[in-house]
């Protein structure tokens, strides 16, 4: 079961802003409720502010940097499909998948535990991309009655296909 707080409570907005701001309201927190009661209420009352500052700094910390996301899509571009494809299955099958190289609108074909999907990636050096690939990968999967369809690029996609995700 996953619980999921609602997206304008303050806990979410705190897990989403800069972890340093968290630990500024469980500062204040603290500061204001020492004024009328002992330590150990405040620091109580501070508690899950503190548990939100450090779950916000885990959070930053795993992020990437800009300058090391452009590096590793810099990389990307930079192989061939051969060496793209391979990376691709390698990971998919750490990941436990059964991976088939397939023709056609995907370009792999994902199984585990009974449940299909469908990769495409063939057009991962692409600026942009369009509507019409999209369509033909839906289609395939509606076809083969994939669970999951994943468009793989390292550009952009047109305003047109955004729209229609």
């Amino acid at each position: 079961m996953k619980l999921t707080l609602p997206q304008n409570s303050l806990f979410a907005i705190l897990l989403r802003s800069r972890w340093w701001v968290s630990l500024l309201v469980a500062l204040g927190a603290f500061a204001l409720i020492r004024l009328f009661l002992n330590e150990g209420y405040a620091f109580f009352a501070a508690l899950p502010f503190i548990v939100i500052t450090v779950m916000a700094l885990w959070r930053q910390l795993r992020v990437p940097s800009g300058a090391r996301l452009d590096a590793a899509i810099d990389a990307l571009r930079a192989m061939t499909w051969e060496e793209f494809a391979r990376a691709l299955e390698q990971g998919y099958r750490r990941q436990g998948y059964v991976v088939k190289r397939v023709e056609g609108a995907a370009d792999f074909e994902l199984e585990r535990a009974g449940r299909l999907s469908l990769v495409a990636a063939k057009r991962w050096k692409a600026s942009s991309t369009g509507v019409e690939p999209l369509k033909e990968l839906v289609a395939a999967g509606e076809a083969r009655e994939a669970v999951a369809c994943v468009y793989l690029l390292a550009g952009e996609m047109s305003l047109q296909a955004n729209r229609s995700i």
